[in-house]
């Protein structure tokens, strides 16, 4: 009876991995490709230093207005659901919805706003440096 076990436990095992080959090729998509933020300004070189990755999934209220702020580092961008803008300090404009891609200003005041009627949710990576902001919001001097 073990010897039957076995073989079955082997036999699924080793069609499982059959049947996982044979779904199909693999499909990429590429999302963004590029050396310039979505302004059109030519990113900045990479700072020396210690590199750090963090990748955020930032969800965004309806009807929320975003602080003034900008970013230091590199980042890009997937919005996975909703509607988000992005409204630069010299008004330039970014209307994105669910699936598109965005390559983020650089050192450049920004703020986002949601106006639509759900949540805008995206996923966020920085490439920034050990020790370093990843985002700097504008404080208001009194």
């Amino acid at each position: 009876m073990k010897r039957l076990l076995c073989g079955m436990c082997l036999t699924l095992l080793l069609s499982s991995h059959v049947w996982a080959r044979d779904v199909g090729p693999v499909k990429v998509e590429v999302l963004a490709k590029t050396s310039s933020s979505w302004d059109g300004e030519t990113l900045p070189d990479f700072a020396k230093g210690k590199p750090e990755i963090t990748i955020l999934r930032i969800t965004i209220p309806p009807k929320a207005l975003l602080p003034l702020h900008k970013h230091p580092v590199i980042n890009a961008g997937l919005l996975l659901r909703g509607e988000l803008t992005v409204v630069t300090e010299d008004k330039k404009t970014l209307h994105l919805k669910a699936g598109d891609s965005i390559v983020e200003v650089v050192n450049k005041w920004h703020y986002g706003k949601n106006e639509g009627n759900e949540p805008a949710e995206i996923i966020v990576f920085y490439a920034g440096i050990q020790g370093t902001p990843i985002t700097i919001k504008e404080t208001i001097n009194k």
